[in-house]
């Protein structure tokens, strides 16, 4: 029996040539926010600033976590805003951030962006990642607070993810702010019970219709034999022409 921890790994960057984020303010209510929770200590934050492109890539990487927070601005189809080495935004492309996760798809379980227009991100990850929660429109601070914030606090007790997710867009609502539909998430459908049992009488019927080279069946629609009956033992050749 294992004691691992689940480990979140958030990521902020908020680049010189960008808009200021209180991203602070939200690390800060994240931690609270699993501090006060019943299983806080199931949970260990590991927490990256100024997150270049390496860092990102580092990051994964090392810690391999299990769920991945990503805190800053977003320019929808164009990627997520992650900084260069002096400081100034350096875009991301989707199709290397859904490569890069793809490559941890057996043991990261969820990634938040929060940050603005990441749909289109959550979107083309999920199709590697169990559940992924990006933002489809901008997003104001005081939203993207509130969310992460009940997020947290709901899975620290113990909600499933879906749930979690929703307490997040409540918690939107109880502070007034007209932003709760602006969190959206994509999960990837779990197998039904009558999914798998069909699934498996297919993998049946596939294997009892493969033919052995040896098995002794025989293709007669086209001869002359008719009225077949009696049992006994059928020798057959192979004749080459």
């Amino acid at each position: 029996m294992t004691n691992e921890k689940i480990k979140i790994l958030i990521l902020a960057a908020n680049p010189v040539d960008t808009g200021r984020l209180r991203l602070d303010e939200e690390m800060r209510e994240i931690y609270e926010a699993l501090e006060r929770a019943k299983m806080r200590d199931q949970f260990e934050i590991i927490s990256q600033w100024a997150v270049r492109p390496n860092d990102l890539l580092h990051a994964i990487v090392k810690h391999k976590p299990q769920i991945v927070h990503f805190s800053g601005h977003g320019a929808g189809i164009e990627g997520l805003a992650l900084e260069d080495d002096s400081g100034h935004m350096q875009l991301v492309s989707t199709e290397a951030l859904t490569q890069l996760f793809k490559l941890f798809k057996e043991k990261i379980q969820c990634i938040l962006l929060n940050a603005c227009y990441s749909e289109a991100q959550a979107e083309a990850i999920h199709q590697h990642i169990d559940y992924v929660i990006g933002m489809n429109k901008a997003v104001g601070d005081r939203a993207a607070i509130r969310f992460a914030e009940a997020f947290y606090q709901g899975l620290g007790n113990e909600l499933s993810i879906e749930d979690a997710y929703e307490l997040g867009r409540v918690a939107i609502q109880l502070a007034g702010i007209p932003e709760s539909l602006t969190p959206i998430l994509k999960n990837l459908p779990k197998p039904t019970a009558e999914n798998q049992t069909s699934s498996q009488q297919e993998q049946k019927q596939a294997k009892s219709e493969e033919i052995s080279p040896f098995s002794n069946v025989f293709n007669i629609s086209d001869s002359n034999i008719k009225n077949v009956s009696g049992s006994g033992t059928i020798n057959y050749q192979e004749f080459s022409s």
